[in-house]
């Protein structure tokens, strides 16, 4: 399943590159994308992942969710 994030900001491409990183070693997550101009990060899982737990990751890593 997708479960798509908007966001505060996005960061530079290696603040990106971290977080898509940190997302990808949760267990249930199989990748994530970010889209910088609209402001969403959309990310792959499986059930195993709620919504709310990718987006307490998020908040650990820096990124505000405004709407998920």
């Amino acid at each position: 399943m997708y479960s798509t994030f908007t966001i505060s900001k996005t960061q530079c491409m290696t603040c990106n590159n971290q977080v898509l990183k940190s997302l990808g070693m949760l267990q249930g997550v199989f990748g994530a994308e970010i889209e910088t101009i609209d402001g969403c990060i959309t990310v792959n899982h499986t059930d195993e992942i709620t919504r709310d737990e990718i987006a307490v990751k998020l908040d650990e890593l820096g990124w505000k969710v405004i709407e998920n």
